[in-house]
């Protein structure tokens, strides 16, 4: 049986292999960038407002801050209480032609132990979760240089 990959979030990412991209949204005003995306109106406290045109954002950035996910959240968190829980990194990667950080989980296998801050890393598809008709999809981290 073949499940259906369904993005988490429809509209934050895109794409395949090389050509996987966060999606953000920039004012054509302030040129202001913005991630989750914005589409009603620029955040941006000074700018009088103008449209907000979608923008694949940089697939590299560097390790601005980690941690690591020991626990299952609480709810309102969807996790299959019968399956194990697993712990995983979390990292803030500063996106610097953007000027942005973003959060996200590493790729399966690297631990907050392989991390250091300023360490290159670029965004790849990940999955968060699987049931018997879906795979969510989302994004993932990976140091640069790791192809698993």
């Amino acid at each position: 049986m073949s499940r259906t990959r369904t993005p988490v979030v429809t509209g934050w990412f895109a794409g395949e292999g090389d050509d996987f991209r966060l999606l953000g949204t920039r004012c054509s005003v302030c040129a202001s960038v913005f991630f989750p995306r914005e589409d009603a109106a620029c955040r941006n406290p000074g700018c009088s407002g103008g449209e907000l045109v979608e923008v694949p954002l940089s697939r590299r950035g560097r390790v601005w801050s980690y941690t690591d996910s020991r626990y299952r959240p609480p709810s309102p968190y969807v996790s299959d209480r019968e399956l194990e829980w697993r712990p995983y990194a979390l990292i803030a990667v500063e996106l610097a032609a953007e000027r942005l950080v973003v959060l996200g989980q590493t790729v399966p296998g690297v631990a907050v132990a392989d991390l250091t801050v300023g360490m290159e890393v670029e965004v790849v598809p990940g999955v968060l979760n699987e049931d018997a008709e879906t795979t969510w999809t989302t994004w993932h981290w990976r140091p640069t240089g790791v192809t698993a």
